[in-house]
């Protein structure tokens, strides 16, 4: 009876090993650029997915419109980002609302808290207009985390 009593739990571990999807991987760009940065008060974003491509800009502070000629992220960048990075300070604005239209506005956004640290793939993420943010972003503001809406935190 003992033989059988494991043997059926050894099945239903098994079971639920299949049953169950794990977690996403982080890619190794993405941990490798927050390894060699850390901290340091700014919000990046790739025109490639796992923080790799292109880097289109980095800044401590907010651009209103990434396709003009004017702040860190310019022209082409603009529609360009396929990962993001929070390393903003922990207090006060250190959320990164990322917007679906120049000059933010709050009907198509999404928010990356300082604790997600990174999303090395936006296409499975989407703004709060239900766009899909992979290649779509225009703009961003950092924000406190009450300025977010449940649901609006991208990961």
């Amino acid at each position: 009876m003992r033989k059988l009593t494991v043997f059926v739990a050894t099945l239903g571990v098994a079971a639920l090993g299949i049953a169950i999807p794990t977690a996403a991987h982080a890619g190794p760009g993405c941990n490798a650029n927050w390894n060699s940065h850390g901290r340091d008060g700014n919000v990046r974003a790739w025109d490639g997915t796992d923080c790799g491509g292109s880097l289109l800009g980095v800044t401590p502070g907010n651009d209103p419109s990434w396709g003009d000629g004017f702040g860190p992220f310019q022209g082409s960048d603009a529609d360009s980002a396929s990962s993001v990075m929070n390393s903003g300070f922990i207090g006060g604005k250190d959320v990164v609302a990322f917007y679906w239209r120049d000059q933010p506005d709050s009907t198509s956004y999404g928010c990356l808290s300082p604790g997600e640290l990174y999303v090395d793939d936006l296409s499975r993420n989407r703004f709060t207009n239900d766009a899909n943010m992979n290649n779509n972003i225009r703009s961003h503001v950092w924000v406190t985390a009450s300025a977010c809406a449940a649901g609006s935190f991208i990961s």
